[in-house]
């Protein structure tokens, strides 16, 4: 059993612009140390920091960011997506979307493939999370 390994942690703007950038920085990460489901932590990635920028305060306020953290821990990738959090609005799965609709689904996704998901409040804001097991990445 091996303890955790940070891969890396950036810092974003919060603005739109920072979800490719994201996506970016997390496949050469995952590349790099030969990740086995580069597709669907991209996917999340996308989806998280997307949900950051429009739905906290990071993307709302001058100077936002959203940060970012990559852990491999037992062939589990874990993934932070952290951000300052809004006093109106907290992550939550909604059952309202239909498929006409043009957002609300990104947690439904981050649902269905992730291993395990959730988010919690930081003195800062909050941090939302997922975890894809059975990963491998080389040492």
């Amino acid at each position: 059993m091996n303890g955790p390994r940070l891969l890396g942690q950036t810092g974003l703007p919060g603005e739109l612009a920072a979800v490719p950038r994201a996506r970016r920085y997390v496949r050469d990460l995952l590349d790099t140390f030969g990740h086995t489901r580069t597709d669907d932590a991209l996917l999340l990635v996308t989806e998280l920091v997307a949900n950051s920028v429009r739905h906290s305060d990071s993307g709302r306020a001058p100077g936002g960011r959203v940060d970012l953290a990559v852990i491999i821990w037992d062939g589990t990738l874990h993934v932070d997506v952290i951000d300052a959090g809004s006093a109106g609005s907290a992550p939550r799965l909604r059952t309202d979307a239909c498929a006409e609709s043009c957002g609300g689904r990104g947690l439904r996704l981050v649902h269905e493939l992730a291993t395990a998901w959730g988010w919690y409040a930081v003195p800062s804001g909050r941090v939302v999370w997922f975890q894809l097991a059975g990963t491998e990445a080389c040492t």
